[in-house]
């Protein structure tokens, strides 16, 4: 700020025509001017700092951006460019001043998606989005997310571009190894699914052997007999091709009861497809339950589902228990097959389990379309429940009331999540009467 002048001193002798007052008015607007320049001086001043500090401000942003900033003419030349461009090409700002856009792009790609963008009179003012591929320092391609925002002047005229952009290669690399993890992670929660079924599975070989023996029984029983009406037949054709006398084949048809043979063939091999047919239904099921599962979902009847799951667990329990269950009329649920009995076998399990000690156990099973658009199927024990503590952890993985070696803990917790991929709802409850309540709600096909 320039030094404060010392007022002007009267003059030694007066002027003709001009009086002491006259003199005294100028030397007043003479203070007031230089007042006031000194005002000015102080105010520009104070606006050169508080512009120096929003330049500042402006550089120190630019310089700590992480995406790349260019400022480009009309021409697309640049005019400004931020430190992390300078970085990322390997040139400082004063070298990339003056130079085109197009110098910094690795392909006629890029150079023709800039190009339209730059010179696109309609572009809106909230820029355009699109891929472009800088050189780097080292002259390999870099791909770059950019967004081309129009500049405008202050006649409202378009006067350049302003570039931003951020290079995609790390986040493509982060995207890909949260896919592979992704993957891995669907792997895992597969191959868990596919233990927890094994070792249900498992809990049923005692059942589904004895299932088999039945009719394996009952085929192997067929076949002796119908291979000793074999060999009767072939004694008797024998002689019917040497052609014995009537009288010795009548005596050959009595005495090796050829009628009764003949009548007796049809409910054999009547009777043993039948059991054959059941062992392959037995062995289909096996083979359905312990396959891998699809993602598919389909229609599937639900009432069809609980009454083989009820089937399956009672053959594999050693104590009877009484089951309470109409099957109703068909009730499709949208899912899949496996899964949804996978389910419903961990929920009788579960039930099962916890009327071991009851004096009479039983267990009470429905369906019903209580809600809009939902099944929801209900399984209910006599049990001693379960403890208000417990309520809240129930479906948490690996937890389990049961002692070592009789339950794994995840298999109300693997439930809970095949009905929620499924797009309903597992929980659990005690019930009023007693015992445990759980409940199970579908979307209907």
């Amino acid at each position: 700020m320039s030094k404060p002048r010392s007022r002007t001193p009267l003059p030694a002798a007066p002027m003709e025509g001009v009086d002491e007052s006259t003199w005294l008015d100028v030397i007043h607007k003479m203070d007031e001017v230089y007042t006031r320049l000194i005002d000015d001086e102080v105010e520009l001043e104070k606006k050169n700092a508080e512009l120096e500090q929003s330049q500042q401000f402006i550089f120190s942003v630019l310089t700590s951006m992480s995406d790349v900033l260019v400022v480009c003419n009309v021409n697309g030349v640049i005019e400004q460019a931020n430190a992390a461009l300078c970085e990322l090409v390997g040139q400082p700002e004063e070298q990339l001043r003056g130079k085109l856009l197009y110098a910094l792009l690795s392909d006629a790609q890029s150079m023709e998606l800039a190009r339209a963008a730059m010179e696109n009179p309609g572009a809106p003012r909230s820029g355009e989005s699109m891929e472009l591929h800088l050189l780097d320092h080292q002259g390999n391609a870099v791909s770059v997310d950019a967004n081309c925002t129009p500049r405008i002047g202050s006649n409202g005229r378009r006067v350049g571009t302003v570039w931003v952009g951020r290079p995609t290669a790390e986040l493509k690399r982060a995207y890909h190894e949260m896919r592979a993890a992704h993957e891995a992670l669907k792997r895992t929660q597969q191959q868990l699914l596919h233990s927890e079924k094994m070792a249900s599975l498992g809990q049923l070989v005692a059942g589904v052997a004895h299932e088999l023996n039945n009719p394996i029984s009952f085929v192997l029983g067929n076949v002796h007999a119908l291979r000793k009406y074999c060999d009767r037949l072939q004694t008797y054709i024998g002689a019917l091709h040497a052609h014995a006398p009537e009288p010795v084949l009548q005596e050959l048809r009595k005495t090796l009861r050829i009628q009764h043979l003949l009548d007796d063939l049809p409910s054999l091999i009547e009777g043993t497809l039948e059991g054959a047919q059941r062992t392959a239904d037995i062995v289909h099921g096996l083979k359905r339950f312990s396959a891998r599962d699809s993602e598919e979902r389909t229609a599937v009847n639900l009432t069809d589902i609980i009454d083989r799951s009820i089937h399956w667990v009672r053959k594999g329990r050693s104590a009877p228990v009484d089951v309470d269950w109409q099957p109703g009329a068909p009730c499709m649920v949208m899912g899949n097959a496996g899964q949804l009995q996978q389910v419903m076998m961990n929920l009788l399990q579960n039930s099962f389990d916890a009327v071991d000690a009851v004096a009479s156990p039983r267990l009470w099973i429905t369906v019903a379309c209580e809600k809009p658009g939902m099944a929801c199927a209900s399984v209910r024990d006599n049990g001693p429940g379960i403890p208000p503590e417990h309520l809240l952890r129930v479906f948490d993985p690996f937890f389990t009331t049961k002692p070592v070696g009789k339950g794994t803990g995840l298999g109300l917790s693997i439930s809970y999540a095949i009905v929620e991929q499924h797009g309903g709802h597992l929980s659990a409850r005690n019930a009023d009467g007693g015992g445990a309540e759980f409940l199970l709600e579908l979307p209907l096909a």
